[in-house]
């Protein structure tokens, strides 16, 4: 009886993406950890970046990796119209550069005081268009990036929206169910009718200018769009323009 050949091992796979698969940080942070040495593959020490593993291979952080990580702020932005959330684009200000000492909203549960380096690598977890405001995170931390904007994210974002055309129960079932956007169906939406003019709409989901679209293809057009809610995370009373860190009795 023949011996079947050996399959094949798994090739490597660089340090940094599997330990964002696992989630124990994001790629760019886990290339700073490699660099500083703070990671162990096997116990051992590995100080260069781009190195590869198997993907069985156990990996740990030693503490000071830990203090760094949790060194990562997350800031609440009440973005107004008129700046986009990521890239800067001709003629509008990227809303980072909203997070200033003088723009800070002191909230009371937050014992954390700004320093520039809290602007480094702080990158907005979804988007926000020029034309809409409210709740805007920023973050370093990929963990919460991803727990935002990853493939399998399921969070609620809540809007607030205005609209002009006639809201009838017709529109409000096809917003619900039954769109498509780029050829690809839109998950659930919750709609409720709050005023003559006025849709809550909450999506677990983030397509370019979402909302805007629905509301055009059921024949109704958006005047405002206010972002009220993230997961758990409200914007509450933070005033437009201001921001204030995620605390750490806070979750989304």
């Amino acid at each position: 009886m023949m011996d079947h050949p050996p399959k094949p091992a798994a090739p490597k796979e660089r340090l940094s993406k599997i330990m964002a698969a696992r989630g124990l940080c994001s790629r760019r942070e886990a290339d700073h950890l490699i660099q500083a040495g703070w990671v162990l593959v096997d116990g051992h020490k590995i100080t260069v970046l781009g190195s590869k593993i198997y993907a069985q291979q156990n990996i740990s952080l030693l503490p000071a990796a830990q203090r760094q990580l949790h060194k990562n702020v997350t800031i609440l932005l009440n973005k107004p119209v008129g700046y986009v959330s990521g890239q800067p684009e001709k003629g509008y200000l990227p809303a980072v550069q909203l997070i200033t000492p003088e723009t800070q909203f002191r909230a009371p549960a937050s014992n954390l005081n700004f320093h520039p380096t809290q602007l480094q690598h702080l990158a907005p977890a979804g988007r926000l268009d020029i034309d809409s405001q409210g709740l805007l995170v920023l973050t370093q931390d990929g963990r919460i990036a991803r727990q935002l904007i990853g493939a399998n994210s399921r969070l609620e974002k809540e809007y607030i929206v205005r609209v002009t055309g006639n809201i009838t129960a017709t529109r409000i079932q096809q917003l619900t169910h039954g769109l498509v956007l780029d050829e690809k169906r839109l998950r659930p939406a919750k709609i409720k009718h709050l005023y003559p003019d006025v849709l809550q709409i909450i999506l677990t989901e983030g397509r370019k200018r979402q909302i805007r679209r629905m509301c055009h293809g059921v024949g109704l057009e958006v005047t405002k769009l206010k972002r009220v809610r993230i997961g758990r995370v409200k914007l509450g009373a933070l005033p437009p323009g201001k921001w204030r860190y995620l605390s750490s009795n806070e979750s989304f």
